[in-house]
């Protein structure tokens, strides 16, 4: 396997996350309960610089779903809800946090999810965007990022469960 090339250091990732929270902070800045929901397992590097950057009060939670195998996004859009969060997030500012967006289909389903549980508010941050995988319409609050279609890892994403703990992000080979 040829070795991973770096797309985006880990300042430009640091200080990304920084204007991110700010923008993030601005937003909130009068919420009563604002509940981060990380997607596992790729955003939770993510999720964690993000939270420690904010300085609104928040909780998080965390919810995963099964979209991707080794190789590709499942096109016909095809998502499982395999971990749900554990509180309810009725009436509370909802942020769904993201390691990547490509096709659309996990960002729309977690969005219908949500919204028909009732919250104040809910919005999308998303480390990175991959504009030309978009195969579903659903909007974006928060971009730290938009990338070409190559297969990336590092930062929490991961190939087969590998490279997820690279402090950079990478692009690696069509495997």
């Amino acid at each position: 396997m040829e070795q991973p090339r770096e797309l985006l250091s880990a300042q430009e990732i640091a200080k990304r996350v920084a204007s991110l929270a700010t923008e993030i902070d601005q937003q909130y800045v009068s919420s009563r309960e604002l509940v981060l929901v990380g997607v596992l397992k790729g955003s939770f590097i993510f999720l964690s610089d993000l939270a420690r950057a904010l300085t609104v009060p928040h909780r998080i939670e965390f919810i995963a779903v099964s979209s991707y195998g080794d190789k590709e996004s499942d096109e016909a859009g095809r998502v499982k809800l395999v971990m749900d969060v554990r509180h309810d997030i009725a009436n509370a500012d909802v942020l769904i946090v993201e390691d990547i967006v490509d096709t659309g289909h996990t960002l729309l389903y977690l969005t219908r999810l949500f919204e028909a549980r009732g919250p104040r508010s809910l919005r999308t941050c998303t480390l990175l965007h991959k504009p030309a995988r978009k195969r579903v319409e659903n909007g974006l609050d928060y971009v730290g990022f938009e990338i070409p279609d190559v297969w990336v890892v590092g930062y929490g994403l991961d190939f087969a469960e590998r490279h997820r703990t690279l402090p950079n992000i990478c692009s690696i080979p069509p495997q």
